[in-house]
């Protein structure tokens, strides 16, 4: 990597260039693709364009985002750029090594203009992941010597801390020839959110907070749900996306969730949040994750909505939710539009519900007339 240094105003953005040494390149520090189309890196060859670029750069929104600051590097003499990456392959079910000799722009439209220049292979055609392996794929593209022994080399490693740290993506987009070596201009990683706990001490060391698949860092909101998530091993309860809407959501894991949201949607609902359980969280976590989504300023309801289950027990999950209303000061029969969970201990946990008021729904009510009548409640 260039030698680079944080900036977050455009004089400090001047002292960082004095620093490194100028020329340099701007980029801002923005959780979003195609920072370069849209204006936010530039190039200085002075301390006033240096200025005049990073006042620009701040002031610029990029996919409806502000830069957080910018790092401001040592310009690279480039000769060629690369795109290496490690990313899974959902539809195949396995990781999938990718490299082109068109790095520096969008890689989706290189695959479908120009597919010779990009070169695919799943890791089970490079087991045990050896140097020949990759230095084989890299060759595909026509590269050779040095050149190819170098990109093969990051790209192997590459494959490694894919696996090493639980990621579902690894790129270095550029990946530049410069004076003979390789320079990773810009490198981006994601991973995957049941790893957070596992990677923890790593996440600390780096000084970065896990703020799941979104491209944005998470809110106050989404960030206390992540906490209750982690309170203990059991289940899932609380991965959350914070919307601007009055129904609250304790909705399925995996398609029953999104086919739940897109009901309440189509239905003319207007959702506050997105939100995952499953696997048999404990009353605890449920009872904290309602209080915490009923909490939520503008929140009105809360709809319980999950697919036919046999990995959670209804028991729990209405305890859970009942706790969560009382804690929260609301009373469940009013607060409550909505439960459906169908299947395992359903006996027990309907007559919990009914207890307090709430008729739950069974497994012949779709869910998308739960979804319909938790936004008409009734």
């Amino acid at each position: 990597m260039p030698v680079g240094r944080l900036a977050y105003s455009a004089a400090e953005a001047v002292a960082a260039a004095v620093a490194v040494g100028l020329p340099v390149a701007l980029k801002a520090q923005v959780l979003s693709g195609g920072r370069k189309k849209a204006g936010a890196v530039r190039f200085a060859q002075t301390e006033d364009e240096a200025r005049a670029a990073a006042a620009a750069i701040l002031a610029l929104e990029v996919a409806g985002r502000r830069p957080a600051g910018l790092l401001v590097e040592a310009k690279a003499e480039v000769a060629r750029e690369y795109y290496i990456g490690v990313t899974y392959d959902a539809l195949a079910k396995r990781p999938l090594a990718i490299i082109s000799d068109r790095g520096g722009i969008d890689i989706e439209e290189v695959a479908v203009q120009e597919p010779e220049r990009v070169v695919r292979r799943p890791f089970s055609a490079l087991l045990p992941l050896s140097s020949f392996a990759f230095r084989e794929a890299v060759a595909a593209l026509g590269v050779a010597g040095g050149e190819l022994a170098s990109l093969a080399d990051v790209l192997h490693r590459l494959a490694w801390l894919f696996l090493e740290h639980d990621l579902t993506l690894a790129e270095i987009n550029p990946l530049a020839v410069s004076d003979g070596s390789v320079v990773a201009l810009d490198c981006h990683l994601e991973m995957e959110d049941e790893a957070v706990t596992r990677q923890r001490q790593l996440l600390d060391e780096l000084g970065i907070e896990a703020g799941g698949r979104q491209a944005r860092q998470p809110s106050p909101f989404e960030r206390r749900a992540a906490e209750i998530d982690q309170m203990d091993h059991r289940g899932v309860a609380g991965r959350v996306v914070e919307f601007a809407g009055d129904l609250g959501l304790i909705i399925g894991g995996g398609g029953a969730s999104l086919t739940a949201f897109d009901a309440v949607r189509r239905h003319g609902g207007r959702p506050a949040n997105y939100c995952e359980i499953g696997g048999n969280p404990s009353v605890r976590k449920v009872a904290e994750l309602t209080r915490h989504i009923l909490g939520k300023p503008g929140v009105e309801r809360l709809a319980v909505i999950m697919n036919v289950v046999n990995n959670t027990r209804v028991d729990l999950v209405a305890r859970g939710v009942i706790k969560g209303c009382l804690e929260a000061g609301r009373e469940p029969a009013q607060a409550v539009a909505v439960f459906r969970i169908p299947g395992a201990w359903e006996e027990e946990g309907f007559h919990l519900l009914r207890h307090y008021g709430i008729e739950p729904l069974g497994r012949d009510v779709s869910i998308d007339e739960a979804a319909r009548r938790a936004v008409h409640r009734g």
